[in-house]
């Protein structure tokens, strides 16, 4: 077995505590990574791989970054998932007894993230955990820079997973026993990239710590444990305790509109399906928010809309006084602007990373508060009973910024090592020593002066560094200037020789005794203070709170007046009406053309379900996610589209929109929609919202159509929900006739000679068109393929398709054969014929919008082929 060095002696016994983590061990100005670490880190990293004589017979790998400038590396590993554990020397090494002592004072995970630098101003970073048992189901959530944390209980895997993911997590904990596994995979396959399977821990002193953390009693004893598993991991991670996570939030599934995974990601709320940015979601629509705290809310808002019609009615209220106080509006986001981020500067305050730069931005930020608390209660008018309670919460905390104001400097710097933290007047001992350091410095320069006279060499300098303290430097063309005996040689340089006297040494020790002593105290004094501020971490994150309320209500009252919404009316009865409802997104993206708006109608008496027909590019899809993101931004507390818009609480949102393989899951498009379909027939009520968009696809016509019916029969008939469903099984239109409260409507589409204009107006009654060659022409297939494709058409419409509803409408049972398949004589049609039609009603049905090219000419080879 190889020798190593003590040092790397002392690596070795430390790293085998962090296996799993890179070891970022500190050696004066660098951290420097060994063996396996360095040469995976140089890769990730892209630096230099070198060597170190470590005792051993060949080279230690090595690479290192400075001190100064870590965080940047820091933040790549941490971006690509991995752990990393911070080993620092904890003792000086000026009286160190052999190796410096060293210690690792922190885990950094993806999760845990505390740093500024390496955080989304205007997104949580948070660290879920999961713990799955004997049908049982617990999340806990964290976001350690704001202290937010939140437990709940679920039913079901799927929504706990769902829930889960709701949080954009940056890791995920899992609890290690057989359906642990299960979780880790299925998170795994949902993208998820920072993924701990932890076990081994004693589920008593999870509990206890729970209960320790949190006044409130959580009744599931495996939401308890839970809660401690997330707790542990932190403290395991930050070698401190939390005092800045105080209160917990249990989730309450009655207070908000349930919202699957799929149906968020169809809706785009927070990113969009095509890149996952956020230009082009709602969140980016309704985003004009000024504070990092307000824009997190914001996102909390759109991502859990209310079901509480109070808390609708309170957040509308406010947003409707801040659309008619212009002026006012314009004055409080003027005073926004000068507010920092309150909830992590309270964070960092408490979690005791916060600098003196830090204090003096929440002292700045605190004193914005007496004005907008004035401005909001100067006024004639009565402010609406939400917006008062945000009001009266408004802590001015004026013990804190007297506190800070008296001991913190104006513009303090960042390093707490470089002096300059402390205002003068604060401490006596303290202004004494910077007395003490300042008139030494000024005997410095006076003697600089005086030297150059004595000697007459005018360049003569007096420098400081770290190595030889205080000294005289000449140059060494003026070396003959120097009066023998004057100066004591120190050093040699290549043009110059440097110098030092029994006076410059004496003096030299009087002032880094007391810049040392002062630099010593100056941050004691500040540690001091930030404890104090510490204390009141409760209060700055209830105000926190306040100011990103205030925020978020503002900038809906802008988002109102800029794009002509208006306030939605919240309905006793279960319907919606809207009039002249618009997509928000799509229409703030038209710029050529004016967005055209449609009427939604739905009520239990006669009208339920809307069953839309209608070529592909009609319309369809906007048309029904417009509706869903309507009832969305009504019951978050915003404005919608429209003209007018009166509509029931939805408790649930069910989307089936796109079509798309889920190839990471090794399922089909049909399978995919079939889960979809699964979900909302088992779990909506009378009170959800189901949007399905062009049902039965990826099977056979009347596999497709057969399922359809069925599933609208079922939602129709059995749930008793308010449903849009898109088709293009046009037969499925003699359902109005079957179904009291179903629907048909259509897509407008004006012919023009040769041309069709899609007109995107929602009409009355079913149509029997679908426009597959124009949608063929427009992409662009060769001509004679469309030319064929209209004779053949031609053709089909004077012989109904065998088996077709025309057929099956001459049956006396039209229920029970509506797809059954009839076969006719065979004198009638011959095979010619039967070749001709199969080819017209599959070109009638391909879907050109999910065809990729190479699918496309594939699929124009195999009609070639047919027509030989």
């Amino acid at each position: 077995m190889a020798k190593y060095t003590p040092m790397m002696e002392q690596y070795l016994s430390i790293k085998a505590d962090y296996p799993d983590a890179f070891l970022f061990f500190r050696l004066g100005d660098f951290y420097e990574l060994f063996f396996d670490d360095a040469v995976l880190a140089a890769r990730e990293l892209e630096i230099t791989l070198t060597g170190r004589d470590g005792g051993g017979e060949e080279k230690i790998p090595m690479c290192g970054v400075p001190y100064h400038s870590v965080d940047s590396y820091l933040q790549a590993l941490l971006g690509k998932g991995y752990k990393i554990a911070i080993c620092e020397q904890v003792e000086d090494p000026r009286v160190a007894k052999g190796v410096v002592r060293r210690e690792v004072v922190r885990v950094l995970t993806p999760g845990t993230v505390m740093e500024g630098k390496m955080l989304s101003d205007r997104e949580n970073n948070y660290l879920v955990s999961v713990w799955m048992e004997k049908g049982q189901f617990a999340m806990a959530a964290c976001d350690i820079s704001t202290g937010h944390f939140h437990a709940g209980s679920f039913h079901s895997s799927q929504q706990l997973i769902g829930e889960a993911l709701s949080f954009q997590p940056k890791e995920i904990l899992v609890y290690h026993n057989e359906e642990g596994q299960m979780l880790k995979d299925r998170f795994h396959v949902m993208g998820v990239g920072a993924i701990q399977l932890l076990k081994g821990h004693n589920e008593e002193e999870l509990v206890r710590l729970a209960r320790s953390q949190f006044s409130v009693e959580l009744e599931e004893p495996l939401l308890r444990k839970n809660v401690g598993l997330l707790l542990s991991y932190l403290m395991e991670t930050q070698k401190r305790t939390l005092g800045h996570i105080q209160t917990l939030d249990i989730y309450q599934s009655e207070q908000y509109m349930m919202l699957d995974l799929y149906s968020k990601r169809n809706l785009e709320l927070t990113e969009t399906l095509m890149d996952q940015s956020k230009k082009g979601s709602l969140l980016w629509y309704l985003d004009h928010t000024i504070t990092p705290m307000g824009a997190r809310m914001l996102r909390k808002w759109i991502d859990k809309p209310l079901a509480n019609r109070d808390r609708i009615e309170q957040r509308l209220d406010a947003v409707e006084f801040f659309t008619q106080q212009f002026m006012l509006r314009v004055e409080l986001r003027n005073y926004l602007k000068s507010i920092y981020d309150l909830e992590r500067l309270a964070g960092r305050v408490s979690y005791g990373n916060a600098n003196a730069r830090d204090l003096a931005n929440l002292r700045s930020s605190l004193e914005c508060i007496p004005n907008i608390k004035g401005l909001l209660r100067g006024g004639s008018y009565l402010l609406p009973t939400g917006l008062e309670r945000i009001v009266a919460g408004l802590d001015e905390c004026e013990d804190i910024v007297h506190l800070i104001g008296h001991a913190i400097a104006e513009e303090p710097p960042i390093s707490l090592k470089d002096g300059g933290l402390i205002r003068e007047g604060y401490d006596e001992y303290l202004d004494k020593l910077k007395m003490t350091s300042r008139d030494g410095k000024k005997w410095i320069t006076e003697l600089e002066q005086k030297e150059r006279e004595a000697t007459g060499i005018k360049s003569l300098k007096i420098g400081y560094n770290k190595i030889f303290g205080y000294y005289i430097e000449v140059t060494r063309a003026n070396l003959a200037s120097i009066p023998s005996g004057r100066y004591e040689r120190k050093q040699t340089l290549a043009n110059a020789e440097r110098f030092v006297t029994p006076e410059l040494k004496e003096k030299e020790a009087l002032i880094l005794e007391a810049e040392e002593k002062l630099t010593e105290l100056e941050y004691q004094i500040f540690v001091d203070i930030r404890n104090q501020v510490a204390v009141e971490i409760a209060r700055l994150q209830a105000l926190a709170r306040e100011v990103a309320s205030l925020d978020v209500l503002s900038s809906l009252a802008e988002v109102a007046q800029e794009h002509r919404l208006v306030r939605p009316r919240i309905a006793d009865q279960s319907s919606i009406a809207i009039v002249e409802g618009r997509h928000p997104v799509v229409e703030r993206v038209l710029e050529t053309e004016s967005f055209i708006a449609n009427d939604t109608m739905l009520n239990d008496e006669d009208q339920r379900m809307l069953l839309i027909t209608g070529p592909n590019m009609a319309g369809k899809s906007t048309y029904m996610r417009q509706l869903a993101l309507i009832v969305i931004m009504a019951q978050l507390g915003s404005f919608v589209p429209a003209n007018e818009a009166t509509l029931s609480l939805v408790d649930r949102i069910f989307t089936r929109i796109g079509a798309a393989d889920d190839l990471v899951g090794g399922q089909s498009t049909f399978m995919v929609e079939m889960k979809d379909i699964q979900l909302m027939t088992t779990q909506a009520t009378k009170n959800s919202l189901v949007i399905i968009d062009e049902i039965g696809r990826g099977t056979s016509t009347h596999d497709g159509m057969s399922i359809a019916q069925a599933v609208i029969e079922f939602l129709h008939s059995e749930v008793g929900c308010k449903a849009l469903v898109s088709t293009h099984y046009h037969e499925l239109a003699i359902l109005e006739d079957e179904l009291p409260c179903l629907k048909n409507f259509h897509m407008a589409v004006q012919e023009k000679e040769s041309n069709v204009i899609f007109l995107r107006k929602l009409k009355r009654g079913a149509t029997d068109e679908s426009y597959g060659i124009y949608c063929a022409k427009l992409a662009g297939l060769p001509s004679n393929i469309i030319s064929r494709a209209q004779e053949l058409l031609a053709n089909y419409k004077h012989t109904p398709l065998v088996g077709s509803v025309e057929q099956a409408a001459s049956s006396e049972n039209l229920q029970l054969d509506l797809f059954a398949v009839h076969e006719p004589p065979k004198e009638k049609i011959d095979e010619s014929k039967k070749k001709y039609e199969k080819i017209v009603k599959d070109l009638k049905e391909v879907d050109l919008l999910n065809m990729t090219p190479l699918q496309a000419l594939n699929y124009l080879h195999e009609l070639k082929q047919k027509l030989r």
